[in-house]
């Protein structure tokens, strides 16, 4: 079993609490919008991470860190990327791939929504952990936690971030 912690949108700002709630998870994924390399680093050196870069990522975050990344975590086939759309209104740049070869779990960020949707069509799970840093529109600042074990995604929840 892996223990994740999945987080997006942090926008070069980190909350403290966020090492408190994924202190007992294995890996941390991050969905794109760092800010900042350092930021990456930062949880990097916490745990082992996972990341997409996003739109208002610079050259050296885009450097680490892929647009797309796609791998298998225990027996689940996981795409990760920023821009993803979810089930429904997929982005263009990802809806004939998904519709073609559907992982199991398509992970995104970017709207600042939290989403956990399942598309009965492709039989996938969608998350979108919502965005943990302070920049844009969202009032409540949110992250993930959930395992994977062998074939099975279980124990979702989602934290809501209150020092922010």
């Amino acid at each position: 079993m892996v223990k994740i912690g999945l987080i997006s949108d942090t926008h070069s700002y980190l909350d403290d609490s966020v090492f408190k709630h994924f202190e007992n998870c294995d890996e941390i994924w991050h969905a794109g919008d760092f800010g900042t390399l350092q930021l990456a680093d930062q949880l990097a050196a916490f745990k082992p991470l996972k990341g997409v870069y996003g739109n208002i990522d610079d050259k050296d975050v885009r450097a680490v860190y892929p647009e797309h990344l796609r791998f298998k975590c225990e027996e689940v086939d996981v795409w990760m990327t920023h821009i993803g759309g979810y089930p429904g209104k997929y982005a263009p740049a990802v809806k004939k791939e998904i519709y073609l070869n559907p992982p199991k779990l398509f992970i995104t960020g970017h709207s600042h929504i939290l989403k956990v949707m399942f598309d009965k069509t492709i039989g996938c799970l969608h998350l979108n952990p919502g965005a943990a840093g302070k920049q844009g529109w969202h009032k409540v600042q949110t992250l993930m936690r959930f395992n994977i074990d062998g074939d099975k995604i279980q124990d979702l929840q989602v934290i809501e971030l209150v020092n922010g």
